[in-house]
């Protein structure tokens, strides 16, 4: 088949989100000037590059999570392994600002190093982040609902308990991503392969 998206699918739901997929989590923790402590989780999240060290997440509609960031310019990313997935999901609740998700959803606070923001102590890393850009994408007729929050990772944290051999071992963490629909995998199995390396004239 064939669509055009603003001509409609014709499907159940929208294939989009299935399509481009598996998607990582960021699960975003961020504060208010206030004090307000939010966090939420974000799909549509990734790391643009590695030197430096830089994230990015997508919210809709000025969500609390890209509010507090703009107005503090730090967050912090913490990673969703699969034991914490059930309360990963619990923060997504459209709550009224003010609502504190750590206590919500179960999940201790712990302190950051570099930034206001708690991270989930549970979790298996938490990338501490000050903000370097917030954008506003534009859709073919100039219109989005989108804000991107842009960050560079100032501090890492690693429970010890998924460092094998020097490496973070994603299998044991079972990192979790977000497919389409209300469908998620996690990574239980991992293979390598290295790159050809140019050998004809």
């Amino acid at each position: 088949m064939f669509f055009e998206p603003a001509k409609g699918h014709g499907l159940r739901h929208d294939p989009f989100k299935a399509i481009v997929a598996p998607r990582p989590i960021g699960w975003i923790s961020t504060m208010s000037r206030a004090g307000q402590v939010n966090l939420a989780p974000y799909s549509f999240f990734n790391a643009l590059s590695s030197k430096p060290p830089l994230v990015w997440f997508s919210s809709d509609n000025g969500k609390d999570s890209v509010t507090f960031a703009e107005e503090t310019g730090e967050f912090v990313v913490n990673l969703v392994g699969r034991e914490l997935a059930e309360r990963m999901v619990r923060t997504s609740v459209e709550a009224p600002r003010g609502v504190n998700e750590f206590d919500y959803a179960g999940l201790a606070a712990a302190p950051s190093r570099l930034v206001a923001p708690p991270r989930v102590a549970e979790a298996p890393a938490a990338l501490e982040c000050k903000v370097t850009e917030i954008i506003h994408p534009k859709a073919l007729d100039g219109s989005s609902p989108a804000t991107i929050a842009i960050g560079e990772v100032v501090g890492v944290h690693i429970d010890e308990a998924y460092l094998k051999d020097g490496l973070f071992d994603t299998a044991k963490a079972g990192n979790v991503a977000r497919l389409g629909y209300f469908d998620y995998a996690r990574v239980d199995a991992t293979f390598a392969m290295r790159p050809p390396k140019w050998d004809r004239d």
